[in-house]
């Protein structure tokens, strides 16, 4: 985790988004990267500190940015969610990444910018 994409007061605003979702999953199932894709229209059924049903060792809640911009900290664009859920939310983005990193080192250009990327501005628009 990159500490300097975070607000300086994220340890108080991750502890209360997940005080907020009571222990639970807020994700309900959206596609990414508002959630998992998994249970769609209902939370999931783990707690956290509990042995994972779905997965091996404990469940952990963490804090998932909706917006995919780590630096954003309004309540609306945070969720809690298991790191199950988490990780799927965020594999779109960690593809492209992946595909932009790959690309780099090949020098393989592009004629479309990522999803995660902004549009640049025509010449004449600047």
């Amino acid at each position: 985790m990159r500490r300097d994409l975070y607000p300086a007061n994220w340890e108080a605003i991750s502890a209360e988004i997940r005080a907020r979702a009571g222990g639970r999953c807020e994700c309900m199932g959206a596609m990414p990267p508002k959630g998992c894709g998994l249970h769609r229209g209902r939370r999931c059924s783990e707690q956290h500190g509990e042995p994972g049903r779905w997965m091996r060792g404990r469940v952990v809640l963490t804090v998932h940015h909706t917006t995919m911009n780590k630096r954003e900290s309004r309540r609306r664009f945070l969720a809690a969610m298991f790191q199950r859920c988490h990780l799927r939310a965020d594999a779109p983005l960690r593809s492209e990444r992946r595909k932009a990193a790959q690309d780099a080192r090949s020098g393989q250009g592009r004629l479309w910018p990522l999803a995660t990327q902004a549009p640049e501005r025509p010449e004449h628009a600047r």
